[in-house]
């Protein structure tokens, strides 16, 4: 079931990861990851925007780890500036063929160094889906010197995704993405391949990262939880939802990192797309069709089936002193 908890408290981290490494690759494809990916609804953007509380449009917006910039062009209508950064070139060049708008700079660089940023330049700092891969050691201290006394932060993101009704589909996905076994003989999990500890402040909705009280205040976190048994009826309060088909599904798992590194770990297991015998993602939905008598009926039309998913989910967001 989904378990909706929201927080609101005020309260008085390692490197950058090295899965960056492994999107830089040439094998990774930025459209397909920006296509994959789920989307932000209009309600999240809405509880930013008023806890941000700006009282006219002058002001600048920073997104740390924009991916293909669709927070940014979100936000932009908003502020009269929207820097967008990743450190990833191949997402930069995607953001960039996909923005069109003149209020929106586009850069690389990463969350450590923002030494290109004037100190009390920004009004809103916001980070969706890339905090949990930020080195707080140095990135508080720079996020805090480009804020704004009275900015805000807002960092956002969601862990592991559960199809709706569908509890053995979740845990075999779950045995393929997080298991200490092997899932067949001879062929390991991607459980070892999520870059930690990243994955696991995500899996914990980013309850560990915590705002310097001296830095900032009015700590607010909103988190909605979810597991296997997830069902309709537990909807209710999640936000991060998305009809898709099995064939969704299983293109949105590719685009994960851990399966990027399982494939680089074991090229000689190619994919049955590539003409091989199927790799992890083949073999994992092989036994997700075959738990579902549905699905497993519908045969070689299985990517067809009409699925629901839903993701855990956090915001974390806070004003500067």
């Amino acid at each position: 079931m989904v378990q909706a908890i929201k927080v609101i408290h005020r309260i008085t981290w390692e490197s950058e990861s090295s899965v960056i490494a492994i999107v830089w690759k040439k094998t990774f494809s930025a459209a397909g990851y920006a296509a994959s990916r789920p989307s932000y609804p209009a309600s999240l953007f809405k509880t930013v925007l008023k806890y941000h509380n700006a009282q006219n449009a002058n002001g600048t917006a920073l997104d740390l780890g924009c991916g293909h910039g669709l927070i940014s062009r979100e936000l932009s209508p908003y502020f009269a500036k929207t820097i967008a950064t990743d450190p990833s070139p191949g997402m930069v060049a995607q953001a960039k063929d996909t923005t069109d708008d003149a209020k929106i700079e586009i850069q690389q660089a990463n969350a450590e160094d923002l030494s290109f940023l004037p100190d009390k330049s920004v009004d809103l700092v916001v980070s969706g889906q890339a905090a949990h891969w930020f080195d707080y050691g140095k990135a508080w201290p720079e996020i805090a010197r480009v804020v704004k006394s009275g900015g805000s932060m807002a960092f956002w993101g969601y862990k592991d995704n559960v199809l709706v009704g569908h509890p053995n589909a979740n845990k075999i996905f779950d045995k393929f993405s997080y298991g200490e076994e092997d899932v067949a003989p001879g062929v390991e999990s991607m459980g070892s391949y999520w870059e930690q500890p990243g994955r696991g402040l995500l899996r914990r909705l980013l309850t560990d990262v915590v705002p310097p009280s001296s830095q900032w205040e009015d700590v607010e976190r909103i988190m909605y939880d979810v597991n296997a048994e997830a069902t309709e009826a537990d909807l209710k309060d999640a936000w991060m939802i998305r009809e898709t088909t099995l064939g969704g599904f299983e293109s949105y798992v590719r685009t994960a990192s851990s399966y990027l590194g399982w494939k680089l770990a074991h090229p000689e297991r190619k994919s049955r797309a590539e003409g091989g015998d199927g790799d992890i993602v083949d073999m994992l939905m092989d036994e997700v069709v075959a738990s579902e008598p549905t699905w497993k009926e519908m045969g070689d039309n299985w990517r067809d089936a009409n699925v629901k998913t839903v993701w855990g989910s956090f915001i974390l967001m806070a004003k500067r002193k």
